[in-house]
């Protein structure tokens, strides 16, 4: 199992004890009603994890804004990690990225028709959203596993593959931001990155491992990519990732853990060489003499790519040579689930926003108040059987 070669630093396993005091206390204070979970009219779905490091929570977010904004008004609720602005901010069409935050900027630039905002109180945040927007039907919580001040109606945990948290520990020894027993809070949780070679008995050995609840339910995603598109107007064409096979690739990053992506992109070019920087970084004049450096100093043919998140940053700094900005590419990147679980999870979503919008309740209302024709078949909510292959 990937989760064995977890490296633990033994030596700050003391600190991680103590660490793990102050957050079961908070937590045990959330639990005895001491500090207060507040729940909402409008349905509310929390995506997030219980780690440090990139687990894929942007794309995952994606998926569903992509998934409800056909059928439902849907808004997307972020901290705005590292923007310059303070408290709520509704995104339009003229917010910047330093306004707004590189992944909330990403997903207004994706979908421009999906309301996205941005405030480190997720309560207020949630409060001024619903009372602006009568006709919203569904929030999503980017990165709010943790804020548990809001108790959303469908909570989703997010382990990555090659991190399962069964096999780590707290923080500074691991990359646990809570002990593992955390995980009992997620009505669903999704196993991401995972390879597509996947075999059926290791799906099996990590639903046994991962040891869940009957009503938690388990899927198991992998990334998918599209073609090379340009980050700038100076830059050629689309690039099929088939046709890089004799291209010495610069693989510029600041996500999260960037492994998976080196490791999908190997195959297909001559050479990658990783330029890594840490998540969300905000890249300054050295950064940039570094890039040019580096990408300079590579053989021919050769490109760069980097991710959707980080061209948001570096769409804004200057100092990138002509050849950096004629040869850099994104790689847009799309959630797939696998054991053929889309359809299940797509039916579970869609299920709850229907019956929990405010819009959906007006409407049962109203029908509350016509004479009773002694046909009640479709009182009771239809139960969704799941079933972990």
């Amino acid at each position: 199992m990937e989760g064995d070669f977890i490296k633990i630093n033994k030596w700050l396993l003391p600190f991680s004890w103590l660490y793990g005091l102050g957050i079961k206390f908070r937590n045990m204070l959330f639990e005895m009603d001491i500090l207060k979970s507040k729940s909402y009219s409008v349905p509310v779905i929390s995506v997030g994890n219980i780690t440090v490091g990139g687990t894929g929570k942007t794309p995952h977010v994606e998926y569903l804004a992509d998934l409800l904004r056909h059928q439902f008004h849907v808004a997307v609720l972020s901290r705005g990690y590292k923007r310059k602005s303070k408290g709520f901010v509704k995104a339009d069409a003229q917010s910047t990225m330093p306004e707004i935050g590189d992944e909330p900027f990403q997903m207004k630039q994706k979908f421009p028709d999906v309301t996205v905002a941005v405030d480190k109180n997720r309560c207020h945040g949630i409060e001024q959203l619903t009372d602006n927007d009568k006709q919203l039907d569904v929030i999503l919580l980017d990165d709010a596993f943790q804020h548990r001040y809001v108790k959303p109606g469908i909570n989703i945990l997010l382990v990555d593959y090659h991190r399962l948290i069964i096999y780590d520990t707290l923080l500074p020894a691991g990359r646990l931001r809570e002990p593992l027993q955390g995980k009992d809070r997620a009505d669903v949780v999704i196993i991401t990155k995972c390879p597509k070679e996947l075999k059926p008995m290791e799906f099996r050995v990590i639903i046994r491992a991962m040891n869940l609840y009957p009503y938690q339910q388990m899927f198991f995603t992998t990334l998918e990519y599209d073609a090379l598109r340009p980050v700038f107007k100076e830059t050629k064409g689309d690039i099929d990732l088939r046709h890089l096979q004799n291209t010495n690739v610069l693989l510029l990053t600041g996500i999260g853990s960037p492994e998976q992506l080196e490791h999908d992109l190997s195959p297909l070019a001559s050479h990658i060489t990783p330029l890594v920087f840490s998540d969300h970084h905000q890249f300054k004049p050295k950064d940039i003499a570094r890039i040019n450096d580096t990408f300079a100093a590579m053989p021919s043919p050769k490109c760069i790519i980097t991710t959707e998140k980080d061209t948001t940053r570096l769409l804004t700094v200057e100092g990138l040579s002509d050849e950096v900005r004629k040869n850099i590419y994104l790689l847009p990147v799309r959630i797939i689930f696998m054991q053929d679980q889309e359809d299940t999870f797509n039916k579970y979503i869609i299920d709850y926003v229907r019956k929990n919008s405010r819009n959906s309740i007006l409407v049962k209302r109203k029908d509350d108040n016509k004479p009773d024709n002694g046909n009640h078949s479709g009182d009771r909510p239809r139960t969704i059987s799941f079933r972990n292959n």
